[in-house]
């Protein structure tokens, strides 16, 4: 990419009600919202939790990695496919997902786990691609080796076809489970008593594994997944808002989505949550792109630059893009649906921002 004498021409379409850092206040609910939510949350029991989060997290992905790497696969791409996801980065998205499913109850958590999981997969599967030669080529990922330069470009492409398959074969086994325990306590066949609508119940989650299946697929292909977000950079005049709502706002739309999905609640009502939270960490990435050291942020700096992307900074100047990650972040806050777990979440999307901001000034 960075070689390109074409480099593609970046245009943001007309909104209706632009988010910009002249924009209009966001209201009052968003005023409330910077004076409570935005307020800094207790960090030991905010931290607690995430961990909490991770611990789920990591345990859905070993069980899939193990699968995906056991006999007889290619030594080399098994061991790959855990070089691309463990250790972590932020966790983000599927912490994200989880703090949906927990606000809403989290009665089904096996299936809130796999939706995670399988949001972190195609992550990583995305990060793994993105830094190929053909795209950023980038040395460097989460402070060791990219894919590539560890493993070579072949098996850094199989590992990341690999860790999409994986993602939608775990919510497979994961919904497999959930109906297969269903069907026991309907049949009595575990010695428990069979809760009312058990049976239902088991038709019930092959459809929530269906809905959690196409959300995953929407935000992973064409027309405004991540892959189409990459495939904009190969064209010669770039929708900008498109092309941002589909290479970073695709999978927060998801987490959001499929953790409502998971907990058995419709996804529409998350779905407004997802592409704000999206928007806000578009801006966080580019501050971090233009001032983050890339010695503590493990990747490269200044990519979008070198490769002709279009970045906050850029277009409006360090004030104005740390103003619009405010009001952006502000307008995610604001759209977190009225529930039971409300507080926290809020306060999870606000830390996980912030901590990905580079520290200015």
């Amino acid at each position: 990419m960075g070689t390109r004498s074409d480099q593609p021409r970046f245009e943001r379409e007309p909104r209706d009600a632009p988010l910009s850092a002249s924009a209009e206040p966001l209201g009052a609910r968003a005023d409330r919202a910077l004076e409570t939510s935005l307020e800094p949350a207790p960090t030991d029991a905010l931290r607690a939790w995430a961990k909490q989060l991770s611990r789920r997290i990591d345990g859905a992905l070993e069980p899939t990695l193990a699968r995906a790497a056991r006999a007889p696969a290619p030594p080399r791409l098994a061991e790959a496919l855990g070089y691309a996801v463990l250790p972590g980065g932020a966790r983000v998205r599927p912490q994200i997902c989880l703090a949906v499913a927990r606000a809403c109850g989290d009665p089904y958590p096996r299936l809130a786990d796999a939706a995670a999981a399988a949001i972190e997969l195609i992550h990583c599967a995305s990060l793994a691609h993105d830094d190929l030669p053909c795209f950023d080529n980038a040395d460097l990922r989460r402070g060791k080796p990219s894919l590539h330069r560890a493993y070579g470009e072949p098996l850094a492409v199989l590992t990341g076809d690999t860790l999409i398959v994986s993602a939608f074969e775990t919510l497979a086994a994961a919904g497999g489970a959930e109906a297969r325990d269903r069907a026991q306590r309907a049949s009595g066949d575990k010695g428990e008593r069979a809760a009312p609508g058990d049976r239902a119940d088991e038709a019930g989650v092959w459809r929530t594994v269906g809905q959690l299946v196409a959300a995953l697929g929407r935000a992973t292909g064409a027309p405004q997944g991540i892959c189409a977000g990459q495939a904009w950079e190969s064209e010669p005049q770039i929708s900008l808002d498109a092309y941002h709502a589909a290479k970073t706002g695709a999978l927060f739309v998801a987490a959001t989505e499929m953790g409502a999905l998971a907990a058995g609640q419709e996804p529409e009502r998350w779905r407004d949550l997802g592409a704000r939270i999206g928007a806000a960490f578009q801006i966080a990435d580019d501050l971090k792109d233009a001032y983050a050291d890339a010695a503590a942020l493990g990747k490269p700096t200044q990519q979008d630059a070198v490769h002709g992307r279009p970045n906050a900074v850029a277009e409006l100047g360090l004030e104005g893009a740390v103003a619009l990650f405010k009001d952006s972040l502000a307008a995610a806050i604001s759209s977190v649906p009225s529930c039971p777990g409300e507080a926290a979440l809020c306060a999870l999307v606000r830390a996980q921002a912030e901590r990905l901001t580079p520290a200015l000034g």
